[in-house]
């Protein structure tokens, strides 16, 4: 963490900080093995042990095979045990609904990952959703408005027990851009991240701020720094290297910890998983930071690969342009 902040302040660190993540499936398929493996990289897991009798008793509730109904009504299924759920049940399908809506009334500073612009979304299902966004009427001003104060009670919960960062998840884009258009997103969804983060940064100035997003959103990434955003999580696939390099380096200098391939992992050879790494850090670099990279490992990347990934962020988080 202490390498990351260095990045995020641009205080020239001594690695590029890497950060790895297992879903929980993944333990449940490889388990012991993936110990071992894990074993072998003390610089990215710090000796940690899984108790693989509990994996399953630890995840999430959203993580278990199954249906749940949470707080605000949608409701959560999942086919796969250790696999994020999606929501399959809407609870606002007309107008009505939205004004009947209740925001909960769960005051306990949690904001799970889709806490906004994606909450949208949950509650009325995509197609509907798109048609609020694409109607612009009082409905959608109304949608939006209980799910921002409901955000707003709860950074309101978290403000005195910060520590040096706070994180956020919320996916904007889809594949290839933005559902609703940059456009749209700034008339909307921008003056809501910037009330919810404004917050944390007039409560605490020195706060720094994380936030991850799914996506295509290279267009918007500048207004995220202009709401308060110190680092952003984009992933390298749906941006492109090209973008997050104009946008992120050229344009200005915008911290990102960089989501390395997903989609590349699970049947690249090893020399195309040190040249995704390489070309990467290569592109993104800087001698004062503001590039970390992040890895999320599945139970669909072969433990060989899972290796190579590893060593290749080894080589290259030590990288120094080459000079004279």
């Amino acid at each position: 963490m202490s390498t990351l902040i260095e990045a995020i302040k641009r205080e020239s660190p001594d690695t590029i900080p890497v950060s790895v993540g297992m879903l929980p499936a993944g333990w449940l398929k490889y388990g012991s093995e993936l110990q071992r493996l894990f074993d072998q990289y003390p610089q990215f897991f710090g000796g940690r042990q899984q108790d693989l009798s509990k994996v399953k008793d630890v995840m999430p509730s959203s993580y278990h095979k199954g249906s749940f109904t949470d707080e605000w009504g949608c409701v959560w299924s999942n086919m796969t045990d250790g696999m994020e759920s999606i929501v399959t049940g809407h609870p606002v399908k007309c107008e009505e609904d939205i004004y009947a809506l209740k925001i909960p009334e769960n005051r306990d500073g949690r904001l799970p990952h889709g806490y906004m612009y994606l909450r949208l979304l949950d509650l009325c299902g995509f197609e509907n959703a798109m048609l609020l966004f694409a109607e612009e009427e009082e409905p959608l001003r109304v949608l939006i408005d209980k799910v921002l104060e409901y955000n707003i009670y709860q950074i309101a919960s978290i403000l005195p027990r910060m520590g040096e960062m706070v994180t956020f998840g919320d996916d904007l884009g889809m594949q290839k851009g933005l559902a609703i258009g940059a456009d749209r997103w700034r008339r909307y969804m921008k003056p809501c991240y910037r009330k919810m983060y404004g917050m944390i940064k007039a409560y605490k100035p020195s706060e720094l701020i994380y936030m991850h997003s799914d996506g295509c959103i290279w267009e918007i990434m500048p207004d995220l720094v202009e709401c308060g955003v110190d680092i952003i999580n984009p992933q390298f696939r749906a941006n492109g290297l090209d973008n997050l390099v104009r946008v992120c380096r050229k344009e200005q200098i915008i911290p990102i910890n960089l989501d390395l391939d997903r989609q590349l992992f699970p049947h690249a050879t090893r020399s195309q998983i040190f040249d995704h790494v390489g070309e990467c850090v290569e592109a993104l670099y800087l001698k004062e930071g503001a590039l970390g990279l992040n890895i999320e490992l599945n139970y669909e990347i072969p433990l060989e690969n899972i290796a190579s990934i590893l060593d290749a962020v080894e080589k290259y988080r030590h990288y120094r342009p080459y000079t004279a």
